[in-house]
């Protein structure tokens, strides 16, 4: 993988930021790309986002109990008289925020999401590339609902197989993990959905319930794809470098054939930029057309657009897969259109 991000221009790690890894623009493209995803599935299931600091005082900590059981895998930072820890998790925020005011049942469940950094002090050997660093992203977030809104209903409604393990919950409470196999067949646990009656106990959590009484309230936290930086390596592993075009950092090579095609070249890359799409245009003159295309093949382009005197003057594209096949020349706003449904779908097709 680390072969794989430094041709593609992806990630790397240095000495300044042991175990935080730095996204160079493309491997920020799918970064961003996969948070864009789970924020649209967001809004379709009723989650709010909400934005919460990353420096808390010790004082909340140990509040919510992580202090006295996690302190040693937190950064601190001291500012006499005061001692401040950055955030490893983002539920006792939550709770804070479930707190500032009296809460009706009506409003349950309450969904908030969270993308805010995240700093765990793992040991250096410990450290594995993405899939164990000390700065990450999750696409974390919390659920508080009554006790009717439980776990094991929604598992009996699941049509896919899943294992009751008795005694296997975590401190907080039962939870449901989701294990993914890489493609070297390695497991990793990413997503994770698990109760918490710990929480609402120590930070007193209430509700007032339909019968005017005070309840308290269940909290669970859910993440669908775990952390960020190890889904990309995972996937990273899947697609060897070939990425699916709705997720790939390299869309399309735009290579004018002859001088006078140069212009009309720029002006299809303009088209698909503002469109938002990932393209580039290789203008050497000194290169081939072979050499162009060879080249945008091994940098894994999923479309190159050949682009002559004949395609500037119909208003059109020539259009090879990154595989070699020629789909024929189109018009560019049917490719668009093309790419498009290809984006919104997330389609792995190589076709048009």
């Amino acid at each position: 993988m680390l072969f794989l991000s430094q041709a593609q221009e992806l990630f790397f790690f240095h000495d300044v930021s042991p175990g935080s890894c730095f996204f160079m623009p493309k491997g920020a493209h799918i970064y961003n790309t996969l948070t864009d995803f789970i924020k649209s599935e967001y809004r379709r299931r009723g989650f709010s986002e909400v934005v919460t600091p990353t420096l808390y005082s010790t004082s909340l900590w140990e509040r919510s109990g992580h202090w006295e059981h996690y302190s040693e895998n937190m950064f601190t930072v001291t500012c006499e008289p005061h001692t401040f820890a950055l955030k490893p998790m983002n539920c006792p925020a939550h709770c804070l925020m479930f707190e500032q005011r009296v809460r009706s049942w009506r409003e349950l469940p309450i969904r908030w999401a969270d993308f805010g950094a995240l700093h765990r002090n793992e040991h250096s050997g410990a450290l594995g590339g993405l899939t164990r660093v000390r700065r990450f992203c999750q696409d974390d977030a919390h659920i508080f609902c009554t006790p009717e809104q439980q776990l094991e209903s929604s598992l009996k409604q699941f049509e896919e197989h899943w294992e009751l393990n008795p005694g296997d919950g975590a401190f907080y409470g039962p939870k449901i993990d989701i294990q993914i196999r890489d493609a070297l067949g390695r497991q990793h646990q990413c997503a994770t959905i698990q109760l918490d009656f710990q929480l609402p106990i120590r930070f007193n959590l209430q509700y007032t319930g339909a019968d005017g009484q005070m309840y308290r309230p269940i909290m669970i936290h859910r993440a669908v794809l775990g952390s960020l930086e190890r889904m990309i390596a995972i996937l990273a592993e899947n697609f060897r470098g070939k990425w699916p075009f709705w997720l790939s950092p390299a869309q399309v090579m735009v290579v004018p054939v002859g001088g006078g095609s140069e212009t009309y070249g720029q002006e299809v890359v303009c088209r698909l930029r503002e469109a938002g799409f990932m393209a580039d245009i290789d203008d050497d003159r000194g290169s081939t057309l072979n050499k162009k295309i060879r080249s945008a093949q091994l940098a894994q382009y999923n479309y190159i657009f050949v682009v002559g005197e004949k395609e500037c003057a119909s208003g059109t594209v020539s259009v090879r897969t990154r595989a070699g096949k020629q789909l024929g020349q189109k018009s560019l706003q049917e490719v668009m259109r093309s790419l498009n449904e290809l984006r919104q779908t997330r389609s792995n097709q190589e076709e048009l």
